[in-house]
C-alpha cells in the first residue's frame, strides 16, 4: 500500500456531530473527500436541514440526523438509523459542544453541569455506543475535539476549561481500555479559529485579536481548513499505531511563552 492510500478513507462511514456549519462541518468535509461516507446530527430539524444544504452545495451528500448527544436514548436511536440507512460507524468525531463565559463565582451549578454534559458526557455516550460495532469489526478511529483549554485556565471558562480537561483524560483510557481491540482514540485541540462565532473580535485593532496574533508564533488565526490534515490523518491507517494522543492545531501558542515587552 503506497503511502497515499494510506489516508484514503474510502469505504469507512464517518459520523461527525454538530457539524452543521463551523469547525464539525470542516472536518466533515475533509473526510468525504479522502473518500468517506458523512453521517452528522445536530440539535434541531432546522439546523440538520441547513447542513444538508450545505453538504450539496459543496458536492458531498451527507446524511443529517436530530440528536441531543446528552440523551442516551436518542444517540441510540440515532446509531440504528444510520446502521440502516449507511451501515455502522467507523470514525467518530465527538466535535458538538458549548461555552458558557461566566466568572466562576457567578455561574450556576445548573449551568457548570450543562457544559460538562454536553462537552464531556456526550462523548462518553457517543463512544460508548459506537466502540461494540468498531471491537466487531476489529478496528475503530475516535477523535474527540479538545481544545487549548485541556491545558490551560482563562478567565470565565471554568466548566469549559474542566470538560475539555476531562475530555483529553478520556481520550487516553479509550485509547487504554481499547487499544488490543484495534481502536484509536486521539484528539485535536484547536487553537483560536476564525469561525462565525469569533468574527466580531477578529476586526482589525480589536484588542483580542491583537492579544492572540502576539501570543500565536503563526502570528493569525487559525481557519477551519487548517483542522483537516491532523482530521483525516487520525481518520486514516496512517495513525494506527497513534493512539491517547492529542494533537493541538494552534499554531504554536503553547509552546510560546508570549513576546517580551519592550
Amino acid at each position: 500500500m503506497s503511502i497515499i492510500q494510506k489516508f484514503e478513507l474510502t469505504g469507512k462511514v464517518a459520523l461527525v456531530t454538530g457539524a452543521s456549519y463551523g469547525i464539525g462541518y470542516a472536518i466533515a468535509k475533509g473526510l468525504a473527500d479522502a473518500g468517506a461516507t458523512i453521517v452528522f446530527n445536530d440539535i434541531n430539524q432546522e439546523l440538520v436541514d441547513k447542513g444538508i444544504a450545505a453538504y450539496a452545495a459543496d458536492g458531498v451528500k451527507a446524511y443529517g440526523y436530530v440528536c441531543d448527544v446528552t440523551k442516551e436514548d436518542q444517540v441510540v436511536a440515532m446509531l440504528e438509523k444510520i446502521s440502516k440507512d449507511v451501515g455502522t460507524v467507523d470514525i467518530l468525531v465527538n466535535n458538538a459542544g458549548i461555552i458558557k463565559r461566566i466568572p466562576m463565582h457567578e455561574m450556576s451549578a445548573e449551568d457548570f453541569r450543562q457544559v460538562i454534559d454536553v462537552d464531556l458526557t456526550g462523548p462518553f455516550i457517543m463512544a460508548k455506543h459506537v466502540i461494540p460495532d468498531m471491537i466487531k469489526k476489529g478496528r475503530g478511529k475516535i477523535i474527540n475535539i479538545c481544545s487549548m483549554m485541556s491545558e490551560l485556565g482563562r478567565e470565565t471558562v471554568s466548566a469549559y476549561a474542566s470538560a475539555k480537561g476531562g475530555l483529553k483524560m478520556l481520550t487516553r483510557n479509550i485509547a487504554a481500555e481499547y487499544g488490543q481491540s484495534n481502536i484509536q482514540c486521539n484528539a485535536i485541540g484547536p487553537g483560536y479559529i476564525e469561525t462565525p462565532q469569533t468574527a466580531p473580535v477578529r476586526a482589525d485593532g480589536h484588542p483580542f485579536t491583537t492579544f492572540i496574533i502576539g501570543r500565536t508564533p503563526a502570528a493569525r488565526w487559525g481557519k477551519t481548513d487548517d483542522l483537516v490534515g491532523p482530521a483525516v490523518f487520525l481518520a486514516s491507517e496512517a495513525s494506527d499505531f497513534v493512539n491517547g494522543h492529542v494533537l493541538y492545531v494552534d499554531g504554536g501558542i503553547l509552546a510560546y511563552i508570549g513576546k517580551q515587552p519592550k
